[in-house]
């Protein structure tokens, strides 16, 4: 601790940074010695990365669920890509450089986070915010903050825009620039993200415009100069989205406004949205949990439906602390609590907005939101016993000395276990990609360099997600190979094939798929590869029959047919039980029998 305290803040900083972020860097490293075949969304992500700084440079985010196939809507922006793109190359432009280049923007976060703590509460709030990080890295787990999915890597940027609407609140102006910065990112890069961060965003600048037009003097010519710098920020941070809807007809803010202005779905409303966020606020469940596991945040988000009391219970607790900081006139707890309740607000709106499935993803970030929802009632308690016991021992023990080294050992004490569970991370879906990693090589022996080829799929099982990859790790072997025309979002339109311009076609064939495709002489295998031994054939086998029944007890004879042609599609049907839900996802990472064909292009 007098080694710390002889350091200066910027050093005290960074060695901060480094420290909370040391799981991140060791899972980065252990993830390095393992080679990585991205499928789907990760394929889509580095397609985009690869373009930055070039002709097709992106301009909006990954493709997403909006609208429909080939005229596909994205994300709003695409800030993750050209981030991305400089640590991608820097790393040596391989699937793992994506991972190493996701852990560098987030320790560009945790700096800020750092930073901004510093900022209001000096070296104690250096140590609290660390430790919200550090509570924050155990929850989500490693392979959810080092993988460079648009849903997961606006989660830090989350926390520095809460910070920052609190910096604000409590009269930083300066603190609108990283805001607006982290806002952007988030919103652009997950279109869930946009409702929050835009609300707190065009909250915090009416803050600080109402505040300057209260203390001006007569002979002000203009707003503070920081919402100048503000406004100019925003601007060149949305010329992508904006020159892609220039360009384009329509452009893909015409089609989000079209597609979340009149949805083909019902939202889930507002009654449904309450019991979500309630969810979220469940510290008995997400964060009491940590001391003896990790991931327990994306765990309780997969349990939509679980217990609300805890979250009645701590929504509770933090009004009455809410209206205790009111009354002891703490200016920056009441702006913390300010923060909180507009923020639990926004996320009852967005989430009673929500149509389709309730993706656990769509409101992971809610959990940093609750986690400071803890730390704003537990600092007004510590506030309140001051107040009430001046001078006693228990105020004694609870100064700010005392408050900042359990920070800093609680913060080293969650770092530590994260660290321990670093070494044995997984790349995303590797289970799928190690199925893939099995057909490239002898897929790519058969190829011809001279040759033009498009792939197209039929997968019984996972939506043609790893012909995604193949189509990635043949161009990376230098192969002009693509996907057809239809699939010109989120293939991008680089990597598509013109119709009738192809030499020869690649099928990739899973399931029973693969026996129809082998009758037909025209093609040949060229790949094949079964994931399962004897024992897991065999399990499938007999959870493919108890799945059948399921459904047919269910009275959902019409779906069936699904189980052999789209298990992932029965898999996420809203209407099947958990128990089929739970059987159809084992045996989707189970896998099947899995080839490549080569021949003619289909006509």
């Amino acid at each position: 601790m007098r080694r710390l305290r002889g350091l200066s803040d910027r050093t005290l900083i960074i060695v901060a940074t480094l420290t909370v972020a040391l799981p991140l860097l060791v899972a980065v490293v252990a993830l390095a010695q393992r080679r990585w075949y991205p499928v789907l969304d990760l394929a889509m992500t580095e397609f985009r990365v690869q373009d930055v700084g070039t002709r097709q440079t992106p301009l909006i985010g990954l493709p997403g669920r909006i609208g429909e196939l080939p005229d596909q809507g994205s994300h709003p922006g695409p800030l993750s890509f050209w981030l991305l793109a400089p640590g991608y190359r820097i790393f040596g432009s391989s699937a793992w450089a994506m991972e190493a280049a996701t852990v560098s923007i987030a320790l560009g976060w945790i700096a800020c986070a750092l930073w901004i703590g510093h900022r209001r509460l000096g070296r104690p709030g250096i140590a609290l915010v660390a430790l919200i990080i550090a509570i924050s890295i155990r929850g989500f787990g490693l392979s959810v903050l080092t993988q460079p999915w648009n849903p997961y890597m606006p989660l830090l940027a989350w926390l520095v825009i809460l910070l920052a609407v609190w910096s604000v609140f409590s009269g930083d102006d300066l603190m609108l620039l990283p805001l607006v910065v982290a806002a952007s990112f988030a919103a652009q890069t997950h279109i869930p993200y946009l409702l929050m961060a835009g609300g707190l965003g065009l909250i915090s600048a009416g803050v600080v415009l109402l505040r300057w037009w209260r203390a001006r003097s007569g002979d002000e010519a203009g707003p503070p100069r920081i919402v100048l710098w503000t406004v100019v920020a925003f601007a060149l941070l949305w010329l992508g989205p904006l020159a892609d809807q220039i360009r384009r007809d329509p452009g893909n803010i015409t089609q989000l406004l079209d597609h979340f202005g009149a949805p083909d779905e019902q939202p889930i409303g507002f009654a449904a949205g309450i019991r979500l966020m309630l969810r979220h606020l469940d510290f008995v469940g997400a964060h009491l949990d940590l001391v003896t596991g990790s991931e327990r945040f994306v765990r309780s988000g997969f349990a939509a439906d679980g217990p609300i009391w805890p979250g009645v219970l701590l929504l509770s607790v933090w009004v009455v602390a809410a209206v205790v900081a009111v009354s002891l006139r703490h200016r920056s707890l009441v702006a913390l609590h300010a923060v909180i309740g507009v923020t639990l607000a926004l996320t009852t709106v967005s989430m009673a907005r929500i149509f389709g499935q309730r993706w656990f993803y769509l409101t992971l970030w809610a959990w940093i939101t609750s986690t400071l929802v803890i730390v704003a009632v537990l600092w007004t308690a510590v506030v309140w016993i001051r107040s009430r016991l001046p001078g006693s021992l228990v105020a004694e023990r609870l100064s700010r000395q005392n408050l900042t080294i359990a920070a800093t050992v609680a913060a080293g004490i969650s770092t530590i276990g994260s660290v321990v569970l670093a070494t044995d991370v997984d790349h995303p879906e590797e289970y799928l990609g190690e199925t893939l990693a099995e057909l490239v090589e002898p897929t790519a022996a058969a190829l011809d360099p001279a040759q033009t080829y498009v792939v197209e799929w039929d997968d019984a099982y996972f939506f043609g997600s790893q012909a995604f990859g193949l189509v990635s790790e043949l161009r990376r072997a230098g192969f002009d190979v693509g996907g057809t025309e239809f699939w010109r979002v989120p293939m991008t339109s680089s990597r598509t094939v013109a119709d009738g311009t192809a030499d020869q076609m690649i099928l990739f064939a899973t399931g029973g798929f693969v026996p129809e495709w082998r009758s037909d002489d025209r093609y040949r295998e060229i790949a094949t590869v079964d994931p399962r031994d004897a024992e897991e054939r065999a399990q499938f086998d007999s959870l493919r029959l108890e799945l059948i029944a399921e459904l047919e007890a269910s009275g959902l004879d019409d779906l069936v047919p699904e189980v052999d042609d789209n298990l992932f599609g029965l898999n996420v049907d809203l209407r099947i039980s958990p128990d089929a839900r739970e059987m159809s996802a084992l045996m989707i990472r189970l896998g099947q029998e899995t080839s490549v064909f080569l021949g003619p292009p289909r006509t």
